[in-house]
């Protein structure tokens, strides 16, 4: 969203700031200013999706093959005029944004209820006003982009602090985005990628120059700018009051400007006056209501200053610089008293760092502030990495030694030096592998490219300026896997094992799912057991254990989910013949045989290693799609033989239908339930990427690319077709060769949810009560566990949400439904587990339910 209010101030009070401009002749200038260069562009792409996103119809789940065919055209026109494009994508939340995140998700919960009461109201596609991206877009872009040839990159923090160090640091021809804090950073120029005409290749640029002319400021003045309108960091309501006054003292009121034109004017005002009188951060505290905010409010400002800038407004200018080796060393009032702190600026991140004397040495060494105590804590630097530590004193010793903070309770324990493995347990502060990165397994995206190691930019190494001071603290201590894992997510070949392993938390945004409809689950929940394997694997260090598992901090969206904080995730013990390999078997061996341990340690993440014949038979490229539909209608006993019919009919048929035919395809109408079910397939493909990139890529992913398996549309035809009693014929479109293929395709899901006690019935062969109200949240209709009888007890997914204790079932049957690991309409069944009594008010609480 950027900086609040700019981007409307920018379009109604000072039009003068944007130019039309074209392409095509800033790259024929760009080549004579720099003969041999190529002019580039760097594409901030989590901009530019909803542009990109041409279809029409964007309610059934994405039309994926109109989609690509968008953006082949869009990358071709670029290159035709000889301009490279370079795309980033958002990799992380980081932490001082998670609540713009969670406002901005549980706006979009707020949408998507309006869409869903739309289309049953109306039974078609509201207008392109209530357009809502459709799920998975973001994952699937940076493939769709990378089969393009394309470069294509992750991010290690916010994106667009990358985008604009990277546009800076390489004279990039500019910015593509749509986010005014492009107009904040000084870097390279900023285009629109809103008011784009691709035919004509004319966009705007918002020139910050001439804003700054406007508003009578220098550029270094923008952050401060930014941070008292409001932005991702700094909440709009902040600085409210401070604004007010700002404009009541303000004397150059326009009469045709708004009232947050003028605000903006009249905040500038007061920043160029501050700055005339030379008071710097002194003034900015008296005049500003920081209190407990006043971290917060510098990080605001620090997190726009790119590689090797300074703001005037941090710092008191030395009279004098004093130069001890590289480091330079300057003084700097503290923030809340007169005394003067020594500053270093630090190598790699350009930013400076408070210094204290060590007693022992009689050095100056860098210094941290502890949150807890507000106290300084001296720093050691880490031989491997080169990066600083926090040093606490040992009690027993004496001596100082290194500290780090414990993911699950916030502590900070001390490290001690393991003897037999000499490395420093239980956790240990990232360091950089200083071997050459290993040749990964994925078969199509060249892992033995260069990594992405821009050494101003790595989020390992830097030290943001400012109060707190952040410190990296992973969940492995495998600098070779952590390394192969960063390569993989810059270069995005992967989906959240980078997050696992680094951070230990990852998030997922909305779904379309209808928050009233309690017959399907959230995807969050069906897809959660499979995740819980994965941490399993990527954190458990081999073997299969999970006792010692840190668990993981979810940030899923899903209905009564008020996202005030994380799920806390624990991993699930997996069961593979043989044991659970190693990651660097799985990621690095090219032995014989590891290919089809990585097979059988991914079909393990899925819980169906009973299946893989059947899959097997299936083979490329339905034994992905296969794989997934096993697992959702074992998962889902509110799926049925008409829902699977419709699956497999629009995979078959969308392999002969070219874009064109696909484009033009008229449904009769929109149904609700085929919308979430085409939406829970494609966050189904997603699950697929990170469980295929965190086993080593045993599959090719091409062969769960959704414009390869997937069209919105077509499933939805073949849903309505199918819901209406259509012959198999009529829904292969009477192919004689997609009706063969439909039913081996059809026989070998079948067989291996037969395997999994789940036989799939036609929805006409169901009783009256199994319509799906115990589906949802409120309901037990699907497992979270790996097979109660196999794979170990998992956490019943009731259990897992908001209210779980809440549950009116758990008053009548007790604490035992609560931890059931398989649908109740089964249990209900199985005297073994439950005595008659209880069966029978089971029952009877069921037959008033439906």
């Amino acid at each position: 969203m950027g900086v609040r209010g700019l981007q409307g101030f920018v379009g109604s009070s000072c039009p003068h700031i944007c130019t039309v401009v074209n392409f095509k002749d800033l790259a024929e200038q760009h080549r004579s200013r720099h003969p041999g260069g190529t002019p580039t562009i760097v594409v901030d792409a989590m901009c530019c999706l909803r542009y990109w996103y041409t279809p029409d119809s964007w309610i059934c789940g994405g039309q994926w093959r109109e989609y690509f065919s968008a953006l082949r055209e869009f990358v071709k026109t670029f290159t035709a005029v000889g301009i490279k494009l370079i795309f980033f994508f958002d990799g992380m939340v980081e932490q001082n944004k998670r609540d713009e995140w969670v406002k901005r998700r549980l706006k979009n919960n707020r949408e998507i209820a309006r869409i869903f009461h739309y289309i049953k109201s109306h039974k078609e596609q509201p207008g392109r006003n209530m357009f809502f991206i459709p799920s998975g877009l973001a994952v699937f872009t940076r493939f769709a982009l990378k089969t393009l040839g394309q470069e294509t990159r992750c991010s290690l923090q916010e994106a667009d602090y990358e985008v604009a160090s990277y546009g800076l640091q390489n004279d990039c021809l500019g910015i593509l985005g749509e986010d005014t804090d492009y107009l904040i950073y000084d870097t390279c120029p900023y285009f629109s990628i809103s008011e784009l005409c691709l035919d004509s290749l004319d966009t705007v640029m918002l020139c910050r120059e001439k804003l700054c002319q406007s508003l009578g400021l220098g550029l270094s003045d923008l952050p401060l700018l930014a941070c008292l309108l409001g932005n991702d960091v700094i909440p709009e309501g902040m600085f409210e009051s401070f604004r007010y006054k700002c404009l009541s003292s303000y004397t150059s009121v326009r009469e045709n400007f708004d009232k947050k034109g003028n605000i903006i004017l009249a905040v500038a005002d007061h920043i160029a006056k501050v700055r005339r009188l030379h008071q710097g951060e002194k003034k900015l505290e008296e005049i500003l209501p920081l209190g407990t905010n006043k971290a917060l409010f510098y990080k605001g400002v620090a997190s726009y200053l790119l590689p090797g800038q300074r703001s005037p407004w941090f710092f008191q200018k030395p009279e004098g610089v004093i130069t001890l080796d590289k480091p330079v060393v300057s003084i700097i009032s503290g923030p809340e008293s007169n005394w003067e702190v020594p500053m270093c600026t630090d190598p790699e991140s350009k930013q400076e760092v408070p210094m204290c004397t060590d007693p022992e040495s009689g050095r100056d060494v860098p210094v941290c502030t502890d949150p807890a105590s507000g106290r300084d804590v001296p720093m050691c630097t880490d031989p491997e990495s080169g990066q600083d530590v926090p040093m606490c004193t040992d009690p027993e010793s004496g001596r100082d030694v290194p500290v780090c903070t414990d993911p699950e309770s916030g502590q900070e324990i001390s490290l001690s030096s393991d003897p037999e493995f000499k490395q420093e347990v239980p956790m240990c502060m990232r360091s950089e592998s200083k071997q050459k990165l290993p040749v990964g397994t994925n078969p199509e995206f060249n892992p033995e490219a260069p990594m992405f190691t821009n050494p101003e930019i790595k989020q390992e190494d830097t030290i943001n300026t400012g109060p707190e001071m952040k410190q990296q603290v992973t969940m492995v201590s495998d600098p070779e896997i952590l390394q192969v894992a960063r390569a993989h997510h810059v270069q995005a070949e992967s989906y959240l094992v980078y997050n696992i392993l680094s951070s230990g938390e990852v998030e997922c945004s909305n779904s379309l799912e209808d928050e009233l409809d309690q017959a399907l689950p959230s995807q969050a929940f069906v897809y959660r057991p499979v995740r819980q394997r994965v941490y399993s694997l990527l954190l458990g260090g081999g073997g299969g254990d999970t006792s010692a598992c840190p668990t993981v901090k979810e940030w899923f969206v899903y209905s009564g989910n008020p996202l005030r904080h994380p799920d806390l995730v624990r991993p699930l013990q997996m069961n593979i013949p043989g044991g659970t390999p190693s990651l660097k078997l799985l990621w690095l061996s090219q032995e014989p045989g590891v290919q089809a341990r990585r097979l059988d340690t991914l079909l393990a993440c899925f819980d169906l290693s009973s299946s893989r014949e059947e899959l097997q038979a299936v083979g490329s490229p339905f034994e992905a799609l296969c794989c997934l539909l096993i697992y959702l209608f074992v998962q889902v006993d509110t799926l049925c033989l008409e829902d699977l019919h419709a699956f497999i009919a629009q995979a078959l048929c969308l392999q002969g239908k070219p874009t064109v035919q696909l484009v033009d395809l008229e449904l009769d109408h929109v149904d609700p339930r085929a919308v979430q079910l085409g939406s829970l397939l494609v966050r189904g493909l997603t699950t697929l990427v990170l469980v295929n990139s965190a086993c080593g890529f045993p599959w090719k992913t091409a062969d769960f690319m959704p414009w390869n398996l997937f069209d919105g549309k077509l499933f939805h035809q073949k849903y309505l077709q199918s819901e209406k009693g259509c012959t198999v014929e009529v829904l292969v479109e009477q192919n004689r060769s997609r009706l063969t293929k439909f039913q081996a395709l059809k026989s070998a899901v079948c067989r291996a949810c037969v395997k999994e006690n789940r036989p799939i019935s036609s929805r006409r062969h169901w009783r009256p009560h199994h319509s799906g109200r115990w589906g949802r949240q409120e309901s037990s209709s699907h497992r979270t566990s790996s097979g109660h009888s196999r794979s170990g007890q998992g956490q019943h997914w009731r259990d897992q949400g908001p209210d779980a204790l809440k549950r009116p079932i758990s008053r009548l049957l007790g604490p035992r439904v609560e931890h059931a690991d398989f649908p109740l309409c089964r249990l209900l069944s199985v005297p073994a587990v439950w005595g008659p009594s209880q069966t029978q008010k089971a029952s009877s609480f069921l037959m008033t339910q439906t």
